[in-house]
């Protein structure tokens, strides 16, 4: 059994290697997703990125998001990559006390990538200001199956290196130690 403070070097390394594979995580999440959403909006409606952005900021500012140029459209890019990133530590730090979210890599992040995309848009979404658009058959399998694929397997990717392993297996450890 290693000692407390040995427990605690490992905690301050391991926590800093899990910090860095969230934001990769939340990063090639929100890229893998960004690209994946411009292209459906822009086949599905012709809404060009700009508008793509500004429409994410519509969930907080409402219709004036479109009104806003590029402004409104940051503002967007830092809520999509602000959700990205909540998003990969919620399932970075489960994957530390749920180690078969790890070993069934593949699975779990396709099944976490649509668990997100309808939680956002039948959860998160009606709650905010976004206008409501009509049921899309194609807009709903993309958004489900990008999500499974751009949002859950990269995340799940970066879940399953191995410094984030051996950060589960650290607090496992603390666990043990403050509680005999």
């Amino acid at each position: 059994m290693k000692s407390k403070e040995s427990l605690s070097t490992d905690k301050n390394k391991h926590g800093s290697d899990l910090l860095t594979t969230i934001v990769y995580a939340g990063l090639a999440a929100g890229v893998l997703d960004a690209v994946d959403g411009v292209l459906a909006y822009y086949l599905s409606f012709g809404m060009n990125p700009v508008q793509v952005l500004q429409f994410i900021a519509s969930g907080a500012l409402g219709g004036k998001a479109f009104e806003g140029g590029l402004l409104t459209a940051g503002v967007g890019a830092l809520f999509h990559f602000f959700i990205a990133l909540v998003v990969a530590a919620i399932f970075c730090l489960a994957a530390c006390a749920l180690p078969i979210l790890v070993r069934r890599r593949m699975l779990m992040g396709l099944a976490y990538g649509a668990t997100v995309y309808l939680v956002m848009n039948y959860g998160v979404l009606p709650l905010s200001a976004v206008k409501q658009a009509p049921f899309s058959w194609p807009l709903f399998l993309n958004g489900l199956i990008g999500h499974a694929v751009f949002v859950g397997l990269p995340i799940a990717w970066f879940a399953s290196r191995p410094h984030v392993a051996a950060a589960s297996v650290v607090a496992r450890q603390i666990v043990t130690a403050q509680n005999p």
